[in-house]
Formats: C-alpha cells, sequence, structure tokens
C-alpha cells in the first residue's frame, strides 16, 4: 500500500482552527486530518501560518497572523516573550492556563495509561504567577566587547538578551546583570561553543527567597580565569546578600551545565533555604525546587496523601538532597531516603543533623538495588514517596517498590505522560489511584506538577 503523503509541505501558507494546545503551550491544529503544532496559537483561534518543518504523521508551523483571536489571549509583559525559549504561554490568560494544564494530564491519564476514570482536580495555581523562580542559569556568548547573556531561543543556541525576566526573583536578574557588567569591564572572554573557545561559559544564581543568601557560580571552559581577584571584589561589592561565589568548571564539549569540579572563589561553598520548618543547606549541584511558594503547597499535598500518624515508617525512593524525606519526618516514626548521587546522600545526611532529625537516614544506591536488601533487613514502609526525574520511574524499581508491599505509594510527578505510564503498570500489580492534584509549579509555561496515591486494591476489588 503506498505511503499517504502528508498534505502539507514546508514553506507553505496554511490557514488552520486551532483545537487545543500541546503539552509545550503551542496551539494544535489539523490540515485534512493531519496535525500541526503552531507555537504562540491558542485553542478556538483561527491562524494563517507558515509551515516550518514535516514529519510523517505531523508538522510544525510559525505563526503570521491571527484571524480571529480567543478572547483568552493576553498581552505578554516580557518584551523578548516571543523569540526567549524560557517561557511559553505568557500570551494566555492564567485561569486558562490552569485548565490547560488540568487537560494535559487528564489527556495523558486517558491516552496513555488508559484510565479514564481518574479523576483530575483543578490545578492549585499561584495568587501572582510571576518572578517565582529561585535559580536562574544563564549562557553566556559574544566576545570581548560585546558581551551577551540571556537564554536561549527556542530550539535554538541563540542567546535572547534581557533585563529582567518575568519569572525569575529579582534577585536573580540584578546578579546576572552585575556579573555581565564586570566580565565585559574586565575582559574576561565568553565561551564560543563552536570554536570550543573562550572562558566563561554559563552564570548560575542561586536565592535563599525566606533566608536572602545569593550563591553566583561562574561556569568556566577550564581553570583559569582572568582577572579572578578584580572579579570576585566587583561581585562583593555589586550583590547584595551574596554568601556564596563559587567556580564550577565544565571542560567538555556538552550541553550540560555543570562540571563536576566547584572552587570556591569567595565566601561559602554553599546557601542555605527553608522549606517549612525545615532548613536545607543548597550546594551549586543540588536539586532544589525552583518555586518555593508553590513547593510548600506541593509538599503540603504530599502530606495529605501520606496520611501519616507519627508510627509509620517512610522510604523517599528518589530522595536527592532529602527535602521530601525531611519535610515528612515530624509526623513519620522512621524515614529512609535512597539516591543515587553520592554527593546528594552527604547533603541529606547534613540537613538531617542541621535539624536535629535523628530518626532518618539516607543511602546511596539505586532505589531497585537498596530497597530489596531493606526487605531482607526487616523494613517494612507503610508508605513509600518517589519524585522522578522526567523519564518516570523504570519498571524494576516499580516491581522492587511493589513487593515491598506498602500501604500507600505517593507519586510527585513532573511529566504527566510517565505519570500515566506508570499508573498504568502499578495497576496491573495492584496498586491503583482515583485522582490526581495538579500544581502549577511553573507558571507561564507549559510543565505542571502533579501528586497522586497509590493504594493496595482489596481482593474484591474494591479499595
Amino acid at each position: 500500500m503506498p505511503k499517504l503523503k502528508p498534505p502539507v509541505e514546508p514553506g507553505e501558507r496554511i490557514q488552520v482552527e486551532i483545537t487545543g494546545q500541546s503539552h509545550t503551550g503551542d496551539g494544535v491544529g489539523k490540515v485534512e486530518g493531519f496535525t500541526v503544532f503552531i507555537p504562540l496559537a491558542i485553542a478556538g483561534e483561527r491562524v494563517e501560518a507558515r509551515v516550518t518543518r514535516v514529519k510523517k504523521t505531523y508538522a510544525h508551523a510559525r505563526l503570521e497572523k491571527v484571524l480571529k483571536a480567543s478572547p483568552n489571549r493576553v498581552d505578554a509583559p516580557c518584551p523578548v516573550f516571543e523569540r526567549c525559549g524560557g517561557c511559553q504561554v505568557q500570551h494566555i490568560a492564567y485561569p486558562v492556563q490552569l485548565e490547560a494544564k488540568r487537560k494535559q494530564v487528564a489527556d495523558a491519564f486517558a491516552r496513555i495509561g488508559g484510565l479514564e476514570n481518574v479523576e483530575v482536580l483543578p490545578v492549585l495555581g499561584m495568587k501572582e504567577p510571576w518572578n517565582y523562580r529561585n535559580k536562574a542559569q544563564v549562557p553566556f556568548g559574544g566576545s570581548r566587547g560585546r558581551v551577551r547573556a540571556g537564554f536561549y531561543a527556542a530550539g535554538s543556541h541563540q542567546i535572547v538578551e534581557f533585563e529582567h525576566c518575568m519569572v525569575q526573583q529579582p534577585e536573580n536578574d540584578r546578579a546576572i546583570q552585575r556579573v555581565k557588567e564586570r566580565v565585559k569591564e574586565l575582559g574576561i572572554p565568553p565561551y564560543d561553543e563552536r570554536k570550543h573557545r573562550g572562558v566563561l561559559r554559563h552564570v548560575m544564581v542561586r536565592t535563599g527567597v525566606h533566608t536572602g543568601d545569593v550563591m553566583v557560580v561562574l561556569v568556566t571552559n577550564g581553570p583559569k580565569l582572568p582577572g579572578r581577584q578584580r572579579l570576585v571584589e566587583g561581585l562583593r561589592e555589586d550583590i547584595p546578600g551574596l554568601v556564596s561565589l563559587v567556580q564550577n568548571i565544565q571542560p567538555k564539549r556538552t550541553n550540560v551545565v555543570l562540571g563536576p569540579e566547584n572552587r570556591i572563589l569567595w565566601g561559602e561553598p554553599v546557601i542555605h533555604d527553608t522549606i517549612g520548618p525545615v532548613r536545607f543547606v543548597i550546594s551549586p549541584h543540588s536539586f532544589f525546587q525552583v518555586n518555593p511558594a508553590q513547593t510548600e503547597i506541593l509538599y503540603e499535598q504530599v502530606k495529605k496523601h501520606a496520611e501519616l500518624s507519627g508510627r509509620e515508617t517512610v522510604i523517599d525512593a528518589y530522595c536527592g538532597i532529602g527535602t521530601i524525606a525531611l519535610c515528612l519526618a515530624e509526623d513519620a516514626a522512621r524515614v529512609f531516603g535512597v539516591e543515587s548521587i553520592p554527593q546528594a546522600v552527604e547533603d541529606a545526611r547534613h540537613n538531617a543533623a542541621l535539624n536535629g532529625i535523628d530518626h532518618a537516614s539516607f543511602e546511596a544506591g539505586t532505589a531497585e538495588e537498596v530497597m530489596p536488601r531493606w526487605a531482607e533487613e526487616g523494613i517494612r514502609p507503610d508508605v513509600i514517596v518517589v519524585d522522578p526525574p522526567r523519564k518516570g520511574c523504570a519498571p524494576e524499581f516499580l516491581d522492587a517498590a511493589v513487593k515491598m508491599n506498602p500501604d500507600r505509594l505517593v507519586y510527585v510527578s513532573c511529566n504527566p505522560a510517565t505519570l500515566a505510564r506508570d499508573a498504568a503498570y502499578l495497576k496491573e500489580r495492584g496498586y491503583v489511584n482515583h485522582e490526581v492534584q495538579p500544581v502549577d509549579m511553573f507558571p507561564q509555561t507549559g510543565h505542571v506538577e502533579c501528586v497522586t496515591v497509590f493504594r493496595k486494591r482489596k481482593e474484591e476489588g474494591r479499595l
């Protein structure tokens, strides 16, 4: 049977009715049943677009004209929004963003998991969905005389410069601009990724919103940092709240921002911040949620679903630096954390000691290897908490978790697609969920976080 040719081709101008939003925030329409993704288009609109790329089952197009605008379209406040790849949906009214995210989760459960009976609750959003990020990671480029710093344009490594990012803490913006000014003044060459030359690759700024601590990490192409002493002195003068100034060395040709080696240029190797009553140390490599206000809401949902009374044993299976484990510890009898990154485990132990929590222990290794050994040692969890990366949980991990026979498995997900996939896998093994609570951790973007709880299905098939 001959293959059907797509009804559109690159360069063609098309008119499309937009019927939905993709998980990245693009408008979705059909041309003769063929799917077309159009950034900046909104469901309910009719648009004119230019086809840019055609695949076997879908195409991408560039919005050229809105023929019939949606009442949900708003003016994006960021002057570089349409060029910058940091945010995707500033042009959509915030309540509509939240509903689109709820629908994204519901669609994933129905389409990927085959679980249409799972209720997806309204998304928990922010009262002020701006200036929320406590971490900025900005590439540098250009030349000695023309230093450029900004975020990459969508789908490229073209730097889009900005002065004020609408989703960053203002302290992060100011610190980046001060670094840019000092680097230009001292003639420190920015990195050229095509030639693999130059010095300054990225600047990462982390802000402790509850402590006021600021960390600046200068990511360099090698150990040399010209003008180091003058740069340190200048940034100490320029950046209020600066507690930690670090050089991170990343000599590889790679898109991975941080290299393995950190050198303290001035101050402390870490900063501090809090989640609720728990205090944490944060190093350059630490995973720490970037939206502090919504993190507290997210973790309250975790606590709600864990249903702890003070008698339970809890395992945090992707514990990182111990954020969830230590936030649950006050309501648990014993907490165990497992994490594959040894440095994160050391940080988790330090955080436990920092908060006087002596009934939490942490171990380095993969959960699927460590948990069976814990089971042999007689550890029987009442609750297992998982907060995996976007790829979700490996089948080997889910099998190990089910074998430990917990009453509840609380799943925190940053990817509805892999959550839905894992929900179907768990259902086959006797653990089911009935509702999902999305939380908007990343306003003005297409991303959404979810919390749900899986419980053992009773023999009669009811919970």
